[in-house]
């Protein structure tokens, strides 16, 4: 490249950290703008906490801008050669897209057309898969629906989790926007139309996306535990109190119990599935602190052949 291209960044979680941190790095790049969500309040205090992006653009002096919303902003620059986008969370306006000279690339979390919406991560695990990956892709007024301009897959591990995927993710999906930028605007790599006929929607997750349906096997909920983890995380009730469910792991051993019985053998705190059973090795009962399961069952020592809800 003839000279730095200056560049737009759009982002807030923690993958986007990781994708900030490989353009401001990046020899052939001019992060001109990080444009972040606003600050949030958290916990019981109510603390504003900046985002991760925040946190990393302040340390290394980068302007920041944080807008309540977007429908009425605009570039105090009069050129931006490319603008970025990665897990910003709130919807950009067509008119921002098609601003800067390249236009907007998006880093989605997973094999275009398939999982297009918030949490492609979440529900690639949640869904069994082995496998997902990372796309490139030029954005367009649709939700994620823009041409993709490169894919790579990545091997979804038994055990990984939304949190160690996620950062598995950061690492290709940096590497790949670095390799796509240069002749994406040197106009040698042309972006390929998505097939919508083979498109599925994730959505945004909530809280009650936790909630354990004991009528499912071990294998599924061990699926929505890693999907989950770290939040929402996954919960059931007791004595109709909610009770998260910390670290648990699957054990294929059926128990002759109506799934969502408790059994309690040599201090381990099992819970009987449609098929299988799940080994409950920490516990957060609700409005206490998260504890081992064994000092949770020295505590309720009533628990064994009841059920969870």
């Amino acid at each position: 490249m003839t000279h730095k291209l200056t560049t737009v960044f759009f982002g807030t979680h923690e993958f986007a950290v990781t994708i900030l941190d490989a353009l401001n790095r990046a020899s052939f790049v001019t992060v001109a703008h990080v444009i972040t969500q606003p600050d949030r309040p958290v916990g019981r205090k109510r603390i504003l906490q900046p985002s991760p992006v925040k946190v990393y653009a302040q340390h290394h002096e980068l302007s920041i801008l944080q807008p309540d919303t977007l429908k009425k902003f605009t570039f105090i620059e009069k050129e931006i050669d490319l603008a970025i986008v990665a897990q910003y969370g709130n919807i950009i306006p067509e008119s921002l897209l098609y601003f800067p000279k390249h236009n907007t690339l998006n880093v989605h979390t997973s094999l275009l057309p398939k999982y297009r919406g918030a949490s492609p991560i979440q529900h690639s695990i949640m869904d069994g898969n082995t496998t997902t990956g990372t796309t490139i892709m030029c954005m367009d007024k649709g939700l994620d629906t823009g041409p993709i301009l490169a894919q790579k897959a990545v091997a979804i591990d038994p055990d990984d989790t939304y949190a160690t995927l996620s950062n598995t993710l950061a690492d290709v999906s940096a590497e790949l926007l670095l390799h796509t930028i240069p002749p994406y605007v040197a106009g040698t790599l042309a972006p390929v139309p998505q097939d919508s006929t083979k498109a599925t929607l994730c959505k945004q997750l909530t809280r009650e996306n936790g909630m354990v349906n004991w009528l499912n096997t071990a294998e599924q909920i061990y699926n929505q535990y890693r999907g989950l983890t770290p939040w929402p995380g996954i919960w059931t009730t007791w004595n109709d109190a909610r009770i998260k469910l910390i670290t648990v792991k699957p054990d294929q051993s059926t128990l002759s119990l109506a799934p969502g019985t408790v059994h309690i053998k040599d201090g381990i705190l099992y819970i009987a599935c449609k098929e299988g059973s799940i080994i409950v090795t920490s516990i957060q009962p609700e409005g206490k602190p998260v504890m081992p399961a064994h000092a949770f069952l020295q505590g309720n020592q009533n628990i064994d052949n009841t059920q969870f809800l």
